[in-house]
């Protein structure tokens, strides 16, 4: 071999070293972008971890609470649910550990941000005041804020209660209105915080407050508990119309973006007004009880165009 062969020889050796390298790049760089950006946030957290920590009620009808075997169930459950499988797929994790813990109106803010929990879909009001503390997903669900007072109570609406005592969740968007129309209209109502629903029912049910204060749809699950439920009115005009989405930490947008596809595609396809079905038009635990309680329009629109807005 002459060495101007030997030369051109050596020159194809490192073009072609170097288009298989180029090459090497330019594949590694077009996984890298099928595969999508980076894990961070919540999600690199469970899959660094493996585990995922879940918020949840314990005595939320229909919403999220036990079963006979100290399970969560009920149509947040479901949802809830329906974001783990996602997480599965999405970390090719499936056997990602789940962890599920209590939580309540007033530690449920403190722990998502805390890192405590990962996420909640319960009962959670989207509000502007609280969009300063966390971010939401799309609403899967939308509520009346109204009263519950036993048949005989001649309690029909919120002018009723002047004078009276009313029982209401401690941190709850219902406290703040109840407060805010005690002071403004100068009512001389004796509000009682409770720590939770059952609290607040077991003080109304014992005749400590004359009616109880909440979402409509959680009043009706309240109401499902009773010996006879018929003993019992859901009543007055509704003070407020809320949305429940499900609550992450502040500024995560990847945990958003899974949590708004999730909901989104249960809403659209037909999925989440299954659910609705099951927990809220069916006999559900403890008593088979129905808890007759229809879509109303404004869910239906929701879930025709689903979104994250802070008013239906």
């Amino acid at each position: 071999m002459s060495l101007s062969t030997s030369i051109r020889c050596k020159r194809a050796g490192h073009a072609l070293g170097h288009s298989v390298l180029a090459a090497a790049l330019l594949g590694g760089i077009a996984a890298a972008q099928a595969a999508g950006p980076a894990l961070d946030g919540t999600l690199k957290k469970i899959k660094d971890s493996g585990v995922v920590v879940v918020g949840f009620r314990e005595a939320s009808i229909p919403f999220s609470y036990y079963n006979d075997d100290k399970q969560p169930i009920g149509y947040s459950a479901d949802i809830t649910r329906l974001v783990l499988d996602q997480i599965k797929n999405k970390l090719e994790l499936p056997g990602l550990q789940v962890r599920q813990l209590p939580i309540t109106s007033q530690n449920r803010i403190s722990l998502l941000q805390n890192g405590t929990i990962d996420f909640e879909c319960n009962t959670t009001t989207h509000n502007e005041s609280r969009e300063k503390q966390v971010d939401f997903s799309n609403s899967f669900f939308i509520v009346g804020t109204r009263l519950l007072a036993k048949k005989d109570s001649g309690i029909k609406d919120f002018d009723d209660l002047k004078g009276n005592t009313v029982v209401v969740g401690a941190g709850t968007t219902s406290e703040i209105l109840l407060r805010k129309m005690n002071a403004e209209k100068n009512m001389g109502m004796n509000v009682i915080s409770a720590k939770d629903h059952s609290e607040s029912f077991l003080t109304l049910s014992t005749g400590r407050a004359k009616a109880m204060m909440m979402d409509d749809a959680l009043l009706a699950g309240e109401r499902a508990k009773t010996r006879d439920p018929k003993d019992y009115v859901i009543t007055g005009t509704p003070q407020s119309f809320e949305v429940y989405g499900c609550m992450l930490r502040k500024g995560d947008s990847q945990m958003k973006t899974l949590l708004d596809e999730v909901i989104a595609k249960a809403e659209t396809s037909g999925a989440a007004a299954k659910i609705y079905d099951t927990w809220f038009m069916k006999p559900i635990p403890p008593k088979q009880l129905n808890l007759d309680f229809p879509m109303s329009d404004t869910m239906k629109a929701l879930f025709a165009k689903p979104n994250d807005r802070v008013t239906p």
